[in-house]
Order: C-alpha cells, then sequence, then structure tokens
C-alpha cells in the first residue's frame, strides 16, 4: 500500500451503490493506502465535509484530500454541491481536490466543469485504475 501524502480520505459521492462498489474497488485495488468514505447524496457529502447532520461531533472522520464527484443526481446535482461547496469556509475545504465523474457527453458539462475554478477535473465514467493514478499523480504528486 501507498501512503500518499494529502489524502488520507477519498470522498465517493454517487447516488449508484453499484457504482460506489466499483469505484471503492478500483480504489482498494490501486494501492493506494487511504480511507474511502461513501455519500450517495450530494447534501450528504456536505455534511461529511462540514460535521453536521448524521457526521455531527465525528471529529474522527479524516478530512478528504480527493472527492469524486458524480454529475446526475436526483435532488442535489453534482454542480449544485459545487455552489454550496465554493461557500464552504477555507478551513472545511482544506486543501481538497474535486474530480467531476460523469458518464454525459454533453459540452456544456466540460466547459462548466473547465471554467470552474474549483473543480480539478472531469473524468468520463467507469472510474478506472489508471484514471485515479493520474489523478492522484497530477493533483498531489507535482
Amino acid at each position: 500500500m501507498t501512503k500518499i501524502e494529502g489524502l488520507d480520505c477519498i470522498l465517493l459521492v454517487d447516488d449508484d451503490n453499484a457504482t460506489n462498489y466499483y469505484h471503492n474497488l478500483v480504489i482498494t485495488h490501486s494501492g493506494v493506502d487511504t480511507h474511502v468514505q461513501i455519500a450517495t447524496n450530494a447534501q450528504q457529502a456536505l455534511d461529511f465535509l462540514k460535521n453536521e447532520g448524521e457526521f455531527a461531533c465525528k471529529s474522527t472522520f479524516p478530512k478528504p484530500g480527493l472527492i469524486l464527484l458524480d454529475i446526475n443526481m436526483p435532488g442535489m446535482s453534482g454542480w449544485d454541491f459545487m455552489s454550496q461547496y465554493k461557500f464552504l469556509p477555507e478551513y472545511q475545504k482544506g486543501k481538497i481536490v474535486v474530480a467531476m465523474l460523469t458518464t454525459s457527453l454533453n459540452p456544456d458539462d466540460e466547459r462548466r466543469a473547465l471554467e470552474n475554478k474549483e473543480i480539478f477535473q472531469l473524468i468520463n465514467k467507469p472510474l478506472t485504475e489508471e484514471k485515479l493514478l493520474e489523478t492522484l499523480k497530477e493533483g498531489f504528486l507535482k
């Protein structure tokens, strides 16, 4: 297992349990030594970052170094999450790398991701070991 400085946790945000299961396997199989936290909706992910809701008073959770965020989710989408995320205080954001995951071929999604300075990159689903390791290399090992 490889420990990467600044990557104590990866937060997976996707409403599809099968996708979360698969992406968790990819992370585990990659050999990266990190905690994986799964949020099945964007509000749950915000609660995790803010230590609110079910995560209130649970300061033992590691803060994520990487968020893998699905764009299309019911209720609050990945874009809605990013609209709320930008208002978080810096101590809650830390040095988090946000990568959006999508099956969308919509060029508007790519444009929006490129225009948002808080989104590190857009990754086409499914996440693979190669895509993950490239993201980690560019986001943490430069």
